[in-house]
């Protein structure tokens, strides 16, 4: 077994779900289990200036220049140790379905949980690779799990290979990327490279320099209970008017009905009765003249309903939560240039998708750190069926070997 899944399967049995409702970084202790298990393996391989932020749980590590390349670029590799919320991460039981065969996989024949080839066909293409799934009855964490290992990986190789010609690498792992929350200490400063890549992306040879540019909304309906029997005239049903809202935001920009390149608004939790009722929304868009335009959209719905209903009856408000990371990158175009031309290398066609979410990179690139992504040879992440590929994550670990190399060997391009 590689040094890349073996890693990979000790870090998924580690449950490091986050939860944004606990307003704490890192949001769940848990996360600092598998934080601890890096910062010892790290010591173990031989890395330097190991930092664990004690306060927030970002984990910071070296891997020292080649004798002679001390004046290259320093280049950043980052990874996020949370997984979602959405699928439970406790009590995760990988196994690798050797030489896959193209055709639906049992996950838990008990249970009757399947990953059928007719809801997820693209898995076909990996027919004859091996697939790292788990017992259907949790996610795997391969999101991001499967990019730390590949870090981890690359970082022991070069330091067990010094003869490798390369600069000063920067090791960055975060905590609650999953809950928008990732950055929000990231120490830019101390973490002191000129650029990064997120390793933080979907199936081999997909490489992201755009994301969303995203906010929140929050609308709150302020209705007016009055006993159904003598409610003409009176009543403001809190709960319709919410409902009325919704009707009012464009049918087709909504996540069921968008791909690519096209924004949303998604009502992600709504709860309440007739005297008040809560709706939270996430909007979205790559174009940011379009993002601007959605915002005061969702304000002037909720305008139209205070001057139909009364003044007050809707409250509303929209705070941004991240800015599309193409902005920042367009000066530094070798980043994306070197990875394709890597990746072309290794036998694999670089494929160009804007991210339909979010990143740490997107926020790192607005600090200072521009910061594209990289895939990691995972899929179906946040969910009971995802899945790995082991020659694709032994892949991405090549691919981090040798952007290293090629930074060395660069002064700057």
């Amino acid at each position: 077994m590689s040094r890349t899944i073996d890693y990979f399967l000790q870090y998924v049995k580690i449950d490091t779900q986050s939860d944004e409702s606990t307003g704490t970084t890192p949001s769940t202790e848990k996360q600092r289990v598998l934080a601890g298990l890096l910062v010892k393996q790290l010591k173990e391989m031989g890395a330097e200036e190991i930092t664990y932020d004690e306060e927030y749980g970002y984990v910071y590590a070296s891997v020292p220049a080649s004798a002679g390349f001390e004046d290259r670029p320093v280049l950043g590799f980052i990874a996020h140790m949370d997984t979602s919320p959405a699928v439970s991460g406790e009590n995760v039981k990988p196994r690798i379905v050797e030489k896959y065969d193209g055709g639906d996989i049992i996950l838990n024949q008990v249970e009757n949980i399947v990953l059928r080839v007719a809801d997820f066909p693209e898995i076909v293409k990996l027919a004859g690779q091996d697939l790292i799934v788990t017992d259907g009855t949790t996610l795997l964490g391969a999101d991001d799990k499967a990019g730390i290992a590949e870090i981890m990986a690359a970082a022991d190789h070069l330091l067990k290979h010094p003869e490798i010609p390369h600069g000063k690498l920067r090791i960055g792992f975060t905590p609650d990327e999953e809950i928008g929350e990732g950055a929000d200490h990231f120490d830019v400063k101390l973490f002191g490279a000129d650029f990064a890549y997120t390793v933080d992306g979907g199936e081999l040879g997909e490489l992201e320099d755009e994301t969303f540019n995203a906010a929140s909304g929050r609308l709150v309906v302020h209705g007016r209970s009055v006993h159904p029997g003598s409610a003409k005239g009176k009543m403001i049903n809190a709960i319709l008017v919410a409902q009325e809202f919704q009707s009012m935001l464009p049918v087709f920009q909504n996540p069921m009905y968008t791909e690519g390149r096209e924004g949303f608004f998604h009502l992600d939790l709504i709860s309440g009765n007739v005297e008040e009722t809560v709706a939270e929304y996430i909007i979205r868009d790559h174009d940011r003249t379009l993002f601007e335009e959605k915002k005061a959209l969702f304000l002037s719905c909720a305008d139209f309903l205070n001057r139909k209903y009364g003044e007050g009856t809707v409250t509303a408000e929209v705070k941004d939560s991240y800015y599309n990371m193409k902005e920042v990158l367009v000066p530094h175009a070798h980043l994306m240039e070197n990875a394709f031309r890597i990746l072309r290398e290794l036998g694999v066609e670089p494929k160009v998708t804007p991210i339909r979410g979010g990143t740490d990179g997107a926020r790192l690139s607005y600090m200072g750190l521009p910061c594209p992504n990289l895939c990691t040879g995972g899929a179906n992440f946040h969910s009971r069926f995802e899945y790995a590929s082991v020659q694709s994550m032994e892949k991405v670990t090549e691919l981090l070997v040798r952007l290293a190399q090629r930074y060395g060997n660069l002064l700057f391009e």
